[in-house]
C-alpha cells in the first residue's frame, strides 16, 4: 500500500531533474501520474520507463505558457483516469547568468513565461477542479531568489519571488475550502539546471566556483521528490498556504565543513559545471 493509493497527480517539467524524481516518487507512492514538458520524446520515454515497472502513467507535451495547453493536460489526467487529486507546478527555466541589460529580452521573457505564467496557468487550471470538489492538493515549486533578489539572476529569481507570493496568498484566500495549497523550497538540487548553465559573455569567472559550491550544498532531487509525496499525501490533510524548505542552516554548515575537511585531505575536485558562454545582447561590462 502506497500514501497516494488512488490518486492522480499532474506533474509539470516531468521528463527530467526534479519533476522526473517526483514522478518516479509519486507512481512509487501508488499514485497514476500524468507527466508533461515540452519534448514529445522525453514525454513517452518517462511514461514508457514507469510502466516498464508497473505504473500508471500518461503523458503529453505541454508549453505551460499556452492556457490551452495546460487545460488539455487537466483534461487527460480526467479522461484516463477519471480523476485529478494533485497539481505539481515544477516547470521552469533558469535562463542566462548575466546582467539583466545584457540578455535578449525574448530569454528574460521565457523564463517569465513558463515560471509565472506557466505556474499561473497550472495554478488556476487545477484550483477550478479542486474548488469544485472540495479536495485536492496544488504544490508549486520554488527556487533561488524566492526570498531575496539575487543579482545576475534577476528572471529566474524575481519568478520564484513571484511564486512565493502568489501561492501564500492563493493558500489564503482559499484557506476554508478544503484544498491545500503549498510552496516547496527544495533548496540547491543537482540536476540540468544546475550543471549546464548559460552565461553572458565576460561573466564566466563569476561561476568558477560553482563546482565547489554545489560539491557543498547540492544534493540529488530524490530527497525534494520524497518531500512532495508527503505534502500530496492525506499527512498535509487540513492544511494550506505552508513554505516547506528543504534546505537548512545545518546542513550548509555540515556542508561546509565537509568540504573543508575534503580540502586538507586533498580530495576529489569540485563537481563539474558546464558553461554555455552566449554574447550579450546589450550593455554589458565584461569581468573576465
Amino acid at each position: 500500500m502506497g500514501v497516494l493509493d488512488g490518486k492522480v497527480a499532474v506533474i509539470t517539467g516531468g521528463s527530467r531533474g526534479l519533476g522526473l524524481a517526483m514522478v518516479r516518487a509519486f507512481a512509487n507512492a501508488g499514485a497514476a501520474v500524468v507527466l508533461a514538458s515540452r519534448s514529445a520524446d522525453a514525454v513517452q520515454r518517462a511514461v514508457d520507463e514507469l510502466r516498464a515497472a508497473g505504473g500508471k502513467a500518461e503523458g503529453m507535451p505541454c508549453d505551460v505558457a499556452e492556457r490551452e495547453q495546460v487545460e488539455a493536460l487537466a483534461a487527460l489526467a480526467l479522461q484516463k483516469f477519471g480523476r485529478l487529486d494533485v497539481w505539481v507546478n515544477n516547470a521552469g527555466v533558469a535562463g542566462p547568468y548575466g546582467p539583466t541589460m545584457a540578455i535578449d529580452p525574448a530569454a528574460f521573457l521565457r523564463v517569465i513565461e513558463t515560471n509565472i505564467i506557466g505556474v499561473y496557468n497550472g495554478s488556476y487550471t487545477a484550483m477550478l477542479h479542486f474548488l469544485s470538489q472540495g479536495r485536492g492538493k496544488l504544490i508549486n515549486v520554488l527556487g533561488r531568489g524566492y526570498n531575496e533578489p539575487v543579482p545576475f539572476q534577476n528572471a529566474y529569481a524575481a519568478s520564484k519571488a513571484w511564486i512565493h507570493s502568489f501561492t501564500r496568498a492563493l493558500g489564503r484566500e482559499t484557506r476554508d475550502s478544503g484544498v491545500g495549497v503549498f510552496a516547496l523550497a527544495p533548496g540547491m538540487l543537482v540536476t540540468d539546471l544546475l550543471t549546464d548553465v548559460e552565461v553572458i559573455s565576460g561573466y564566466e569567472n563569476r561561476l568558477s566556483v560553482m563546482g565547489t559550491i554545489i560539491r557543498m550544498w547540492a544534493r540529488p532531487p530524490e530527497s525534494s521528490a520524497a518531500k512532495a509525496v508527503w505534502l500530496a499525501s492525506s499527512a498535509t490533510d487540513g492544511k494550506t498556504g505552508q513554505v516547506v524548505k528543504m534546505m537548512t542552516p545545518g546542513m550548509m554548515l555540515s556542508g561546509a565543513l565537509r568540504e573543508g575537511l575534503r580540502r586538507l585531505a586533498r580530495q576529489a575536485p569540485p563537481e563539474p559545471v558546464k558553461l554555455r558562454v552566449i554574447p550579450a545582447a546589450g550593455p554589458a561590462r565584461a569581468e573576465s
